[in-house]
């Protein structure tokens, strides 16, 4: 009778990884995003020419923002993943030196904020999202990121009604978390604690 072999080798587990913790933080600090969470998903489009500029304005994708805008992001998410989704970040904190060279390409405040005032990306407050599923598949939020257009208003309600439910859940949940909306564009956000904050150019390094 053929001796049984015995599988003698451990499988190893999974290391978790382990993530940064905002104690002891100060709320203006610039922080990345992903060091604290990995349940975002991200689609950083200005760090690629797939956005209106048709120009590549950052070094490399990353999403920064200040300390109180990161907890609020991270709190927000966990309530939309209790809805079987999660954020997607198309732009975050925009160095003042980026908000130079994008008004250099488009010098129209109606859609670049003139970089001599600086707007609240700027300040590490803004972001500009939308919603994907766990597996991460994008909500219909009836336009692309960045379209300027009626379509993409929060008023304009002649649209799907699959459209306006997303664009609710995304809206509802984000202002329970103190965010606030602007009415031409259903992706930005800005955190409402983040008004008076100073204009940066705080430039993340690029490995």
């Amino acid at each position: 009778m053929p001796l049984e072999v015995m599988d003698t080798v451990k499988k190893e587990k999974p290391v978790a990884k382990k993530f940064r913790s905002f104690e002891g933080l100060a709320d203006s600090t610039f922080v990345r995003l992903a060091d604290f969470s990995d349940d975002f998903a991200y689609d950083m489009r200005y760090a690629t020419e797939n956005n209106f500029l048709k120009a590549k304005v950052y070094d490399c994708a990353e999403c920064y923002t200040r300390v109180k805008t990161a907890k609020a992001l991270v709190k927000a998410n966990k309530e939309f993943n209790e809805h079987g989704v999660k954020i997607k970040f198309y732009d975050c904190y925009r160095p003042n030196s980026v908000q130079y060279k994008m008004w250099e390409i488009v010098p129209n405040p109606q859609y670049v904020a003139n970089p001599v005032k600086g707007s609240i990306h700027n300040k590490g407050g803004a972001v500009d999202i939308t919603l994907v599923t766990l597996e991460g598949e994008e909500l219909d939020m009836g336009t692309d990121f960045d379209f300027f257009g009626k379509r993409a208003y929060h008023d304009n309600l002649d649209l799907p009604q699959e459209v306006l439910d997303n664009r609710l859940l995304l809206k509802e949940t984000m202002e329970r978390h103190g965010f606030w909306s602007i009415r031409t564009e259903w992706w930005h956000y800005n955190l409402s604690a983040a008004s008076n904050d100073k204009v940066a150019d705080f430039k993340w390094k690029c490995n």
